[in-house]
């Protein structure tokens, strides 16, 4: 009788030891560092998601996912559940291809980081792209501003060479002759105007650069704790941030590989912020018209849609 229940009590200890070493549920999240996304830099550096997703009994996985569009794709196959860093018009062109992605956060409305850099002696004007390889992420707010600029000079993606390439392969490609200019972002562009490239335009009076937090509709449904904890953790990365500003521009500026002189100017530059409000939503409907009218995106949305509950300015 006794070895009966000695056996009873080893198999249960067993099946307790089983259920408690399965692995929690993880979390995927795109690490996004440029042009200078410090919120995420810092709450990834702080372990600050982990700490929230931990009393979910929740791990974390980070993806180094550059591209707006392939965030996008990411979250419609589930292999992203958040994306740390979108641009507003991804977000667009996700949903106007019937992918909805929804805004959760607001990040920043970086002025003067977004540019189209012409190699060594290569192009200084738009003009001067006129039959030329470009190269750059597809479905992003660079290549809103390259439609923009070719646009209100009388060309069209038809008139240059586009090469689908991330910020970093893009300026690699410019770097060797590949290609004779690069979409490039905040410290890529400094890095480059050292090596005698030349600045072509910023986004500045061609676009409004606005980056978001987002995720799926499936995960905003299904789960909203998860959201939740995200935003969490990135209130609290603001919140040290203004705490520990000069510590966190060093942060930074280790993290992206360029000088504190050169990350203070980035973050001068960032305009951070934590939620969106009625100017962004305003903004965007004309981010969809320009893109509508560009065959950017293939059918208008609701844009107040896009936005989650919380997601925006009280």
């Amino acid at each position: 009788m006794k070895k009966t229940l000695l056996s009873l009590l080893i198999g249960a200890s067993a099946m307790a030891v089983g259920v408690t070493s399965v692995s929690a549920e993880t979390l995927d999240i795109s690490y996004v560092r440029s042009p200078f996304n410090l919120q995420t830099i810092i709450m990834k550096e702080n372990n600050l998601l982990e700490q929230e997703m931990a009393k979910q009994n929740v791990d974390v996985k980070w993806h180094e996912i550059t591209s707006g569009s392939k965030q996008a794709q990411a979250l419609a196959s589930g292999d992203l559940d958040i994306a740390g860093v979108m641009n507003t018009a991804s977000v667009l062109m996700a949903n106007g291809a019937g992918n909805p992605v929804k805004i959760i956060a607001g990040v920043s409305r970086p002025t003067d980081t977004f540019a189209i850099v012409g190699k060594k002696d290569g192009p200084k004007t738009v003009a001067d792209l006129k039959g030329k390889k470009v190269a750059g992420p597809k479905g992003t707010v660079l290549h809103q501003t390259l439609v923009a600029a070719l646009a209100k000079n009388g060309m069209s993606m038809n008139d240059i060479e586009f090469l689908q390439m991330d910020i970093p392969q893009a300026f690699a490609a410019m770097q060797t002759g590949q290609v004779d200019a690069a979409l490039l972002a905040a410290g890529f562009i400094m890095n480059a105007e050292r090596e005698g490239a030349n600045v072509v335009t910023t986004a500045q009076g061609l676009t409004v650069p606005k980056l978001v937090m987002a995720t799926s509709e499936k995960v905003a449904t299904d789960k909203p704790e998860w959201v939740e904890a995200v935003v969490r953790a990135h209130d609290q990365a603001a919140d040290w941030i203004a705490a520990n500003t000069d510590q966190a521009i060093e942060i930074g500026a280790k993290r992206q590989g360029i000088s504190v002189e050169d990350a203070r100017k980035l973050y001068d530059w960032a305009h951070f912020t934590q939620r969106m409000n009625q100017g962004d939503i305003d903004s965007m409907k004309e981010d969809q018209t320009f893109m509508l009218d560009n065959d950017l995106m293939r059918k208008p949305v609701e844009v107040e849609a896009i936005f989650l509950k919380g997601s925006l300015e009280q």
